[in-house]
């Protein structure tokens, strides 16, 4: 099965999207005639996986390599590099073009900057003395669609980046990319945004209206009716809760990337001890295109009737012989998705060797009672103990995150003896780490009450959910709480942000509303309601679509939160999602961690 995502039912061209991304990279290597060698940055090769094939890459007479500290293994005369603007990988490069130095090689260098070039990098280069050995281009990939639903720039690190390094580049990349979909699909007529990133973000994309306008007046109706752009900052507090959808859960335990799992043959059933498999992960698996989204519970009943169905089958075809062709050809039919349901099972019962533990459900139980400010001591204590026992510290961190999140801190004293506990046990290095986590206002003393409370009553944030089979809330999710990131979203697709307008100054950063039209800008205060009936069929033929943009962000359970809702009867809106990244509590914190220790070397 391709790991490239099937994008037929796509709400959007997005074939067309990648074809251009493809266009454009097998253009490079095109222009540079003769044997090249193609060195890619780790990251880079796996995004590119998404969008073009290794053979064709072959084809087009390159050899691959992964950019690393080592000397470049190659007889090529011509070496492209092809990295993202990463000051390490400029070390990398010049390391390489200096081994090749006292050897006499006579060998051309260039240098494609994704997605485009930066000053700090090319100083960088400079400073090695060997800017002049180079020869310059860019590769202006920006959006990746991960599925036929989802968009994503990878930007591993634009939270960690903004929120403590004061690094905003990510939030230029994120308006250029939207700005490029409206070269392609028309200019965006209305922009909802909240956070201080999201907001800039979409003052820029009306700066890059101005100065690089898009024709309207050649491309007809805007296919995209909306944009709503949410900074991860405003909802710390979902992606802290442990995910409980199939998708999400793989994500938790196994960790997603570019559409695929890395798991041990043996857990998919292969007999292949020690080696590493792929299991692609998209909607070109048809049986998880329909799980995938679903609570993990129910998961593992549906998967249960598909194998005793087709054992049924089984049976029955082989105890009668007045089957007729039709019957046996329908049979086939069914075998065929025995693989599928086969590597699913297999993947499902791996999960089930974690949430099958009572340590599993106690946690739950602890976020459950955090989410609902119930009983802080049992929270505080179980925290303690964690880290009385020296559990993975991502995982303590989690959980005190989103205590001191949902109680707009910890008290001083409660503070205080954590961080001592914190350094006591896991080493006086994650000092800077603390110090990072108060700066992104990730952990921090009380200072004032919290208002979740209010927050979640408000939007109705926590509630009882008696059948996750059959689920009539997005709270299904996360069995009983409803990510406040996607209730705004619901907010501002009914009737804009005015009807919550009181809500939202609670929530980090500043929020706006914009009805664009021709070249002039409406940014007046004035809030616009939201989309109405009318709109909800703009598109001819189609249902009105709306844009979801996470910057910092998105994880797979809030994705399924807004399938789910595109999918409720009456809704009348497409949504398509697109995020620098998808994450979860634990990949948003290990980057902060391992930069933490860095920072204290």
């Amino acid at each position: 099965m391709a790991q490239i995502p099937n994008l037929d039912n796509a709400p959007l061209n997005l074939a067309a999207l990648r074809e251009q991304s493809q266009k454009d990279l097998l253009g490079i290597l095109k222009n540079i005639r003769g044997k090249k060698c193609l060195v890619i940055d780790p990251k880079l090769a796996g995004t590119l996986s998404l969008i073009v094939q290794t053979s064709l890459l072959k084809e087009y007479g390159a050899e691959l390599r992964i950019l690393s500290p080592e000397p470049l293994q190659t007889e090529c005369p011509k070496i492209i590099y092809l990295v993202r603007s990463q000051l390490s990988f400029m070390k990398f490069i010049a390391s390489q073009i200096k081994n090749d130095e006292p050897k006499g090689l006579q060998r051309e260098y260039f240098l494609y900057f994704v997605p485009r070039r930066t000053v700090a990098c090319e100083k960088i280069l400079e400073e090695e003395k060997v800017h002049q050995k180079l020869t310059f281009g860019e590769y202006p990939l920006y959006l990746v669609p991960l599925d036929d639903d989802v968009l994503s720039l990878e930007l591993d690190h634009s939270l960690q980046e903004c929120l403590i390094e004061g690094d905003t580049s990510s939030i230029w990349h994120v308006a250029q990319a939207i700005h490029k979909l409206e070269f392609a699909f028309g200019v965006i007529p209305n922009v909802r945004a909240k956070g201080v990133a999201s907001t800039k973000a979409a003052e820029l994309l009306n700066n890059m209206q101005l100065e690089d306008p898009v024709n309207m007046d050649d491309m007809g109706i805007p296919e995209i009716n909306t944009v709503i752009l949410l900074d991860r900052e405003v909802d710390m507090v979902t992606p802290m809760c442990s995910q409980l959808t199939y998708e999400g859960l793989l994500d938790e335990m196994l960790q997603i990337n570019n559409g695929s799992v890395e798991v041990d043959a043996s857990i998919i059933g292969t007999q292949q001890d020690g080696k590493k498999v792929k299991v692609p992960l998209n909607s070109s698996d048809k049986l998880y295109k329909e799980i995938r989204d679903l609570n993990f519970e129910v998961v593992v009943q549906v998967l249960r009737q598909k194998a005793t169905s087709i054992q049924q089958d089984y049976a029955e075809v082989k105890s009668t012989n007045t089957q007729s062709v039709s019957e046996l050809k329908d049979f086939v039919r069914r075998l065929h998705s025995l693989p599928e349901i086969a590597r699913h099972v297999h993947l499902a019962q791996h999960l089930q060797s974690f949430t099958g533990k009572p340590s599993f459900h106690a946690r739950l139980d602890i976020e459950q009672t955090i989410l609902e400010v119930q009983n802080f001591e049992i929270c505080f204590e179980y925290i303690e103990e964690m880290i009385h026992k020296q559990e993975a510290i991502e995982n303590v961190l989690r959980l005190l995150v989103l205590l001191s999140l949902t109680n707009a801190g910890l008290p001083k004293k409660n503070f205080d003896y954590l961080r001592r506990e914190i350094l006591h046990s896991y080493g006086f290095e994650h000092m800077h780490l603390l110090y990072n986590l108060e700066k992104a206002g990730l952990l921090k003393r009380q200072e004032s009450r919290s208002n979740w409370i209010g927050i979640t009553r408000a939007l109705q944030l926590i509630v009882d959910v008696n059948d996750t089979a059959n689920p009539t809330d997005i709270s299904y999710i996360f069995s009983g709480y409803a990510p406040l990131s996607i209730r705004l979203v619901q907010h501002a697709v009914r009737s804009g942000w005015r009807s919550i307008e009181e809500l939202l100054k609670l929530l980090p950063g500043p929020h706006l509303d914009l009805k664009r039209g021709g070249l002039t800008i409406n940014s007046s205060p004035e809030v616009h309601p939201g989309l109405g009936a009318q709109q909800s069929i703009d598109r001819v033929g189609h249902r009105s679509l709306v844009l979801v943009v996470f910057i910092g962000g998105v994880t797979f359970a809030e994705i399924a939160a807004l399938r789910f809702l595109s999918a409720q009867e009456g809704m009348g809106y497409d949504f398509l999602i697109a995020t620098t990244k998808v994450v979860n509590g634990n990949t948003i914190l290990r980057p902060i961690i391992a930069n933490s220790k860095e920072g204290m070397m």
